[in-house]
């Protein structure tokens, strides 16, 4: 079961994080990151969530990412699930659903903010992102600091 979602888990990551699912998998967190998600909303929740999204037209590149953000980013449900997914992948930190959305679709059990792993903060896109390397996690590299940081073209 668990590689039947982490086929659908990549490829619905790498769409809403712009990351290619190649680069995903090089944090060695996806599996960290999936278990975390399914601990805290459970494997119906990430059918509902993957389903909807598998259901939007391939299409122009535009016209998708207005379904996406219409049909999951905006719905009530699915889209506060869909964001803690991208803030995972981004700070390695997966936060608790907010308080409307516990009340209404039911608070879970594992649901808190906690970090995924010992590796996430590390491995968090953030750091990528901005061009830089995560704080007291990983050497940049003797005199790296002498110049301003670059941020590489999006």
């Amino acid at each position: 079961m668990m590689d039947q979602f982490l086929n659908q888990f990549l490829p619905f990551s790498a769409e809403l994080t712009a990351f290619r699912a190649f680069e995903l998998l090089g944090t060695g967190q996806a599996q960290t990151y999936l278990a975390a998600a399914r601990k805290v909303v459970g494997d119906d929740l990430l059918n509902e969530l993957f389903t909807a999204w598998a259901s939007i037209p391939a299409g122009d590149s535009d016209e998708r990412e207005a379904e996406i953000r219409r049909r999951i980013l905006g719905d009530e449900k699915l889209g506060p699930i869909a964001r803690n997914i991208v803030k995972l992948w981004f700070t390695g930190v997966w936060y608790e659903l907010p308080r409307a959305w516990s009340e209404t679709y039911g608070a879970r059990e594992n649901d808190a903010t906690f970090v995924a792993a010992p590796a996430a903060y590390a491995e968090g896109l953030l750091w990528t992102t901005i061009g830089a390397h995560a704080p007291g996690a990983k050497a940049p590299g003797y005199g790296s600091w002498t110049g301003p940081p670059v941020i590489p073209p999006a």
